[in-house]
């Protein structure tokens, strides 16, 4: 491929996430750092984890990017009885053909919102390890694949809340960012007082960017250039978790492999064709910080998080960026 196609693919993905963008922003007042790491997800093909406090706009959030898409959408909301089936689909027998058919479940949609996630049973939650690893479902011995682009995007309130069962180590590596929303600023909340809409069907938002825009784009994600300086820096990051005293264990394989994605989704995203240091070093918090967990655990969950978050930063910033 010449440097001439190549640079107008990046142009024109960087084009279609600008649309999406904008989008988002007409609906989600005051979190742009949010809605351009949601984009980074997006990019590079990943899962994202929204937690935070009930009432915050977590699934107005995850509304406004499914709107913005061409793509199909479907809602899950997790909760305490809810079955793996439920979830996945059932083989269910017919009468006429004497044959189980599989009759799919809300899981085959190209962007899935697994509401309050951490509501459900962890027998529940481990229906999605599959369709989020390989993007697709097994039933009976038989695979089901859930087609392209495939996104879950689940929230879940704060851990330490009634009701909720945490997300195994298992289930948390198989998502590529975790984000919080946090509270408005004052004069967002201020116009989002104004303009309050009656609910998600009321959410003005009309697609901008297609199914087929949405793969491409994905597929443009790998051949971003990550130069040797960046991949060792990388490196060096992963290693330094894996030595940390605050840390219980260090960053799996896949928490490498998926920081590099980031990084390359993120340059497509401001029209670049290569990873600059940046793209890394901005994204080592929310890619890894749902991976570790504190050597010394304490009863509070929130200042876990705090802790892990504060020596993630402390960690790269003694790391030299290649120049």
């Amino acid at each position: 491929m010449s440097d001439f196609v190549a640079a107008g693919r990046i142009t024109e993905a960087k084009r279609a996430l600008d649309r999406v963008r904008e989008n988002m922003r007409a609906t989600i007042r005051g979190k742009d750092d949010v809605i351009d790491h949601v984009l980074v997800c997006l990019a590079a093909g990943g899962h994202l984890l929204l937690e935070d406090l009930p009432g915050v706009g977590k699934t107005t959030l995850a509304y406004a990017l499914a709107r913005s898409l061409d793509c199909s959408f479907s809602r899950i909301q997790f909760t305490s009885d809810l079955l793996p089936g439920d979830v996945t689909g059932v083989a269910i027998y017919d009468e006429t053909t004497r044959e189980f058919l599989f009759k799919k479940g809300p899981v085959f949609a190209n962007i899935v919102l697994a509401d309050e996630i951490n509501r459900t049973t962890p027998k529940t939650q481990s229906a999605l390890l599959e369709v989020m690893d390989r993007a697709r479902v097994t039933v009976d011995g038989e695979p089901h694949p859930v087609g392209a682009p495939f996104m879950v995007f689940a929230t879940q309130n704060p851990v330490d809340y009634e009701g909720t069962f945490p997300l195994p180590e298992s289930q948390m590596d198989r998502f590529l960012l975790r984000l919080r929303m946090g509270y408005p600023g004052a004069d967002d909340e201020r116009e989002i007082l104004r303009r309050a809409h009656g609910g998600y069907d009321a959410i003005s938002v009309n697609p901008v960017i297609t199914r087929s825009e949405v793969v491409a784009l994905q597929a443009l994600v790998p051949q971003v250039y990550v130069e040797d300086s960046v991949i060792d820096f990388i490196l060096r990051i992963v290693t330094a978790t894996r030595t940390e005293a605050e840390f219980r264990c260090g960053v799996s394989v896949r928490g490498s492999l998926a920081l590099r994605s980031a990084a390359q989704a993120r340059a497509l995203a401001r029209g670049r064709d290569f990873v600059v240091p940046e793209d890394v070093s901005s994204l080592v918090e929310p890619v890894f910080a749902h991976r570790l967990a504190p050597a010394r655990p304490t009863s509070d969950a929130l200042e876990e998080r705090r802790a892990v978050a504060a020596a993630l930063k402390r960690l790269v910033g003694a790391i030299p960026a290649p120049a």
